[in-house]
């Protein structure tokens, strides 16, 4: 089966006719070329706007891949924190950060409830994160393990927005016998927005910018990867095109639709748990 993996669409509005055209050329190839189907590992919209996760609803519909086995969505830092609002005198100084962490569950709360479809199957149900969704096909089984990496705004922890945790209630979420059972028997996709590796280097300023970008408890969540029995993790985040190896667990990063409206990844899993994975540019 074929899964395309795009990421960081930061789509701003209705008025910007160029993505819009983008996304529709994508989405009519993805469905010409036989593509099962389509991640995108978050940043739909890019000032945190709800009009754009509409937006990507709408072409979604459009061409017939909104429905829970052929796409998933996960939402990124652009869709859940405003930087120029959370950065405002009032917030700025605010003593009191439980608040700001009210906000934020209010704000991925909406996010789920938006795509609850693409989350539950179904309009009941609770969408929330973490989730899995285990779907079959004729030769394979695939479990995608979405989880919600975003970590709310603090002046001090969080200053751009842009770090990454997945926080402990999700990782524990995963310790279920029965639910790891079920996981042993499929091909085990993580899911996530952010990089578990963006420089890495000794260089200071790269540090730096590795520190504003990271997953703060990637090693975590790395061991969770494995206790899973994960074949590949997909993300986003970090606008490159990659892929990369961390103990034997292959990471794919999906880079920007926004900046390059032609790239995506292609995966093609095969019935006897193996996979290729290559970045395609669209003529």
């Amino acid at each position: 089966m074929k899964i395309a993996h795009l990421s960081d669409l930061h789509v701003s509005g209705r008025r910007d006719r160029r993505q819009l055209e983008d996304l529709d050329r994508m989405f009519d190839h993805l469905n010409t070329a036989g593509f099962d189907h389509l991640v995108i590992s978050g940043d739909l919209s890019n000032t945190a706007n709800s009009g754009d996760w509409g937006v990507v609803k709408e072409k979604l519909e459009k061409h017939g891949r909104y429905h829970w086995e052929k796409t998933t969505v996960i939402a990124g830092n652009h869709d859940l924190i405003n930087l120029e609002e959370e950065m405002r005198f009032y917030n700025a100084l605010n003593p009191l950060p439980l608040l700001r962490k009210k906000a934020f569950d209010r704000k991925l709360a909406n996010f789920c409830r938006y795509f609850r479809e693409l989350i539950t199957g179904e309009e009941g149900g609770s969408p929330i994160y973490p989730f899995v969704k285990i779907i079959n096909y004729p030769s394979v089984r695939i479990a995608i393990a979405a989880f919600n990496s975003v970590f709310p705004w603090y002046p001090a922890d969080n200053p751009l927005g842009a770090r990454g945790e997945v926080d402990q209630k999700q990782l524990d979420a995963f310790s279920s016998e029965s639910l790891l059972s079920t996981l042993r028997e499929c091909f085990v996709i993580g899911l996530c927005h952010h990089a578990y590796r963006v420089y890495g280097t000794d260089s200071l300023i790269d540090q730096a910018f590795d520190w504003t970008m990271e997953l703060k408890n990637r090693d975590e969540f790395l061991d969770l990867m494995m206790a899973l029995h994960a074949k590949l993790v997909l993300h986003g985040h970090f606008h490159r095109f990659q892929s990369y190896m961390v103990k034997d667990l292959t990471f794919i990063n999906g880079g920007s639709f926004r900046i390059m409206p032609k790239q995506y990844s292609e995966l093609i899993v095969d019935g006897q748990g193996g996979f290729t994975q290559r970045f395609i540019m669209l003529p």
